[in-house]
């Protein structure tokens, strides 16, 4: 079991423990449940599936990595599917504020990277901000998606945020989730390839800057995130956080990397390199590479 499950997990009951000791028995459990675990769990444990979210959300929140604020959010994305996936929020010292990744969009973040096609609900720990309402806004689910949190009864992304706007008021029928490819072609090595797949599944239909990210761990393993842009822009979530999210939640850290490559599209009118470079620096990661694809 990974060490940071280590104050999590004896706090959960008895029978929930037993039945997940071998999950999480891997020191790379991708923070994930399949379809057929989550009834595994609900099996052993008589707990209905919003129940079984609730009381999985300590080991949520215990994949934090909160340097700056020492305040752990804990999210679970349930995805149409039947699969769970585990968010919580990501700071990054020495980066700026806005790199950010809040719980929500970490969950959310994960669900796509892992081919989610849509989302029945998302349970969380805290109150939704009004950052993560807007970013959740972008989804193919869109305002029915339904949001738990402890102690109060179900409610909808349109009660949390009413008098909404979002990718319909302007008319953009591609929505976040939604299958798409931008058509790049594959080019390089594995890594170079794996960061342009990503940017073809890339969510970019306001400022059509396709991009992606993949970074290489010492042991060979990659992890890639895609660009989600959003209709208010502010709540964008750019790809290297995607691929840093997605690393962090299946149990690697900064030192594991060892390489990472930025594909975006060349002339677009905006770049990531930039903070992409500069954030990964700052978390020890020296080798970046870019893709300018056309």
């Amino acid at each position: 079991m990974h060490s940071r499950f280590h104050t999590a997990f004896p706090t959960l009951a008895d029978d929930l423990q037993a039945a997940l000791a071998p999950i999480l028995a891997d020191a790379h459990f991708p923070a994930m449940l399949s379809a057929e675990q989550v009834a595994g769990l609900r099996n052993a444990t008589g707990m209905d599936e919003d129940a079984l979210a609730f009381a999985l959300l300590p080991l949520a929140a215990a994949c934090a990595r909160t340097e700056l604020s020492h305040f752990n959010v804990g999210a679970i994305a349930r995805g149409i599917s039947g699969h769970w996936y585990f968010g919580a929020n990501m700071e990054f010292l020495g980066a700026t504020m806005q790199q950010t990744v809040h719980a929500e969009q970490s969950a959310i973040s994960h669900a796509w990277s892992r081919g989610e096609k849509a989302l029945a609900s998302v349970t969380v720990n805290y109150t939704p901000c009004g950052h993560c309402r807007q970013f959740m806004n972008e989804l193919n689910s869109g305002l029915t998606l339904r949001i738990n949190l402890p102690g109060r009864a179900p409610h909808t992304l349109g009660d949390y945020l009413p008098d909404a706007f979002g990718p319909k008021d302007l008319d953009i029928k591609t929505l976040l989730l939604d299958e798409q490819n931008h058509g790049f072609a594959l080019q390089g090595d594995a890594l170079a390839k794996a960061a342009i797949t990503a940017a073809n599944k890339s969510h970019s239909p306001y400022t059509h800057s396709p991009s992606g990210v993949a970074i290489e761990c010492r042991d060979g393993q990659i992890f890639c995130g895609s660009y989600a842009e959003n209709a208010a822009f502010n709540p964008t979530l750019p790809p290297l956080q995607g691929a840093l999210n997605l690393m962090s939640l299946s149990g690697y850290d900064y030192p594991d990397m060892q390489r990472a490559v930025l594909a975006e599209k060349a002339n677009a009118p905006l770049t990531q390199w930039d903070a992409t470079v500069a954030t990964l620096r700052a978390l020890g990661c020296q080798n970046v590479e870019r893709e300018l694809l056309s």
